[in-house]
């Protein structure tokens, strides 16, 4: 009896998984994704990829934000919060492309999902983060706008939007250094329009 019930949760549980596009990726030995223990990157293509995404918030310097500030950029989309370690390895390297391409039609943003803004301004005094990054918390408009074309179900997450404002590539995990995601905003800001 015992067996059988464990049987039948284990049956279950498997047919409620859904299988990850990278992993599918990774199985089919397609090069699309790149994968590791704690670091996915998935690249989509041009024809393939969804909607604009517009997105809004409050910085954590106050100032409101909205995606149509930024039209015509491509834009690197951060979802860290302080007290994240894998947030805190990575902060140099988001900042060292930041200012690679600064000036060059590239926008960051840092969406910051658990932290008010206090804590985020001495995160980015302490790491010398540049860039602005909405406090989320509260309200999550930021991480619901990009709910229905990409998950952001771990943190950090870091996506390269295309110049029509659609998710081109999506990091989940800590960055290996910088040039991976100096790579994948080169490709977009060389992709025409």
């Amino acid at each position: 009896m015992l067996g059988a019930a464990l049987a039948a949760v284990v049956a279950v549980s498997l047919t409620a998984c859904a299988q990850d596009p990278v992993a599918e990726q990774y199985l089919e030995g397609n090069d699309k994704g790149y994968i590791s223990a704690d670091f996915t990157v998935v690249e989509i293509a041009p024809a393939d990829r969804g909607e604009p995404v517009e997105f809004q918030g409050i910085t954590e310097s106050g100032d409101e934000f909205t995606s149509s500030q930024i039209a015509g950029d491509v834009t690197v989309v951060n979802f860290w919060y302080a007290a994240c370690g894998p947030c805190r390895v990575e902060a140099k390297d988001l900042e060292s492309v930041w200012q690679k391409y600064e000036g060059k039609d590239v926008s960051f943003v840092g969406v910051n999902t658990y932290d008010q803004a206090d804590t985020a301004r001495a995160f980015a005094d302490e790491y010398g983060i540049t860039y602005p990054s909405l406090i989320d918390v509260d309200k999550g408009e930021a991480k619901l706008a990009f709910a229905s074309v990409t998950p952001i179900q771990a943190t950090p997450t870091t996506l390269v939007l295309d110049k029509q404002g659609r998710v081109a590539a999506r990091i989940i995990g800590q960055l290996d250094g910088p040039s991976i995601l100096s790579t994948l905003v080169g490709d977009a800001l060389a992709e025409s329009e």
